[in-house]
């Protein structure tokens, strides 16, 4: 085991770096599972490691930092979103794991995942196409085609996360993720064509399968989202919101009890339980991540103070969060999510929408907006500008 040595930084950097981190990990499990790729289960594992020591940062912060009862509140209440963030990126490690452990998934699942509704995409790179020689910061993806970079291979070698400065040249492999509709514009960009439908192969098949990936897509979804409501209650103080994700966690809670039944009688039926066995680790992976939301807005339904740094943490990470108006002259305003199309034209994900005083979640692409109306949206902070003109 690997020697922890304590660094002496802010708990401010400390729990950016673990939000971006666990985040990053969850995405490269299931860039793993899509891709059938040990290498990228690798690069989870050794995420792990690194969130092994920010942790142990974090803790010893929260001890330096509280001096009277009021500070050690507030601090308790960052250490409980430092744990949520610690046991998103666990689970996201324990995907790692048992792929390397050669664990089978149903190929159905991986041709469902695409249709999850942030998907994932493998494009090459081709000579001469609209991306070849720029840096991502020049071509600003997630804000132009709603698609985001979270791995590239050049030759044998990946780099993880890339950064506003790194240069996209031609041959590159890109893992990159984001909205259903930025998947064209991203193979357009690259000069790539769209893969052809995996065929499922014979064996394994399950009659009603589909059936059970769904659920799991379904699960996969939930538990993204409520990550994503769980950080805006906090960000914003809204209690209304928190007993959303409370919400979500029941429905999982409902989905996982359905899939594991499914899944017993299914073993019944087929003699490679191999592939079922995947499906069950799916839906622990997508409960924990759920449980995990459910830790981060505790904070908020106990009434722990949340302290004005919560915001610094939200608004610098990679991802950010943002909450904007409707304006009466705005373009938006009148326009269904589908005409405004604010996923290609921002990059950001739309998580809800306030209408007078009413909460729609996950709102559909018919949903209208109207001036005065408040959205709830996730992505890149260039996004985030975009989407405040719009709204003008």
């Amino acid at each position: 085991m690997t020697e922890l040595e304590y660094q002496p930084v802010s708990f401010k950097d400390v729990l950016i770096e673990m939000k971006d981190i666990s985040e990053l990990m969850v995405d490269l499990s299931y860039s793993a599972i899509l891709f059938e790729s040990r290498e990228i289960a690798q690069e989870v594992i050794n995420l792990e490691e690194s969130m092994n020591k920010l942790v142990y940062q974090a803790r010893i912060q929260s001890i330096l930092g509280a001096r009277r009862v009021e500070e050690a509140e507030a601090m308790s209440g960052l250490l409980q979103v430092s744990e949520a963030a610690e046991k998103i990126a666990n689970s996201a490690s324990e995907i790692a794991t048992i792929i390397l452990k050669n664990i089978r998934f149903p190929a159905k699942l991986r041709q469902a995942l695409p249709e999850a509704e942030e998907v994932t995409v493998r494009v090459v790179v081709a000579e001469n196409s609209g991306i070849d020689g720029r840096t991502l910061g020049e071509q600003k993806l997630q804000s132009t085609v709603g698609m985001m970079v979270i791995a590239l291979r050049r030759g044998v070698s990946w780099i993880y996360n890339p950064d506003r400065d790194t240069r996209i040249l031609d041959g590159d492999i890109l893992i990159a993720k984001g909205i259903e509709s930025g998947v064209v514009p991203l193979h357009d960009l690259c000069g790539a064509e769209i893969p052809a439908p995996e065929e499922q192969p014979e064996g394994g098949v399950v009659t009603d399968l589909d059936r059970a990936v769904k659920l799991i897509v379904k699960m996969k979804d939930i538990s993204e989202f409520a990550v994503g409501l769980a950080y805006t209650s906090l960000l914003f103080n809204n209690k209304e919101v928190a007993d959303e994700v409370v919400s979500l966690g029941a429905k999982m809670d409902d989905m996982r009890y359905q899939l594991d039944l499914w899944i017993l009688e299914a073993s019944r039926r087929i003699s490679n339980v191999e592939y079922l066995r995947g499906l069950l680790y799916m839906s622990s992976f997508a409960d924990n991540i759920t449980n995990a939301a459910g830790l981060i807005v505790d904070v908020i339904l106990r009434d722990i103070e949340i302290p004005p740094v919560f915001r610094k943490i939200v608004r610098e990470s990679d991802e950010i969060i943002t909450k904007i108006q409707v304006h009466e002259k705005s373009s938006l305003a009148g326009k269904s999510l589908k005409e405004a199309s604010l996923g290609t034209v921002t990059g950001m994900v739309v998580l809800a929408i306030k209408h007078k005083s009413k909460w729609r979640y996950r709102p559909k692409k018919d949903e209208r907006l109207q001036a005065g109306d408040i959205i709830i949206a996730k992505g890149r902070r260039d996004g985030e500008c975009r989407l405040y003109e719009l709204s003008r």
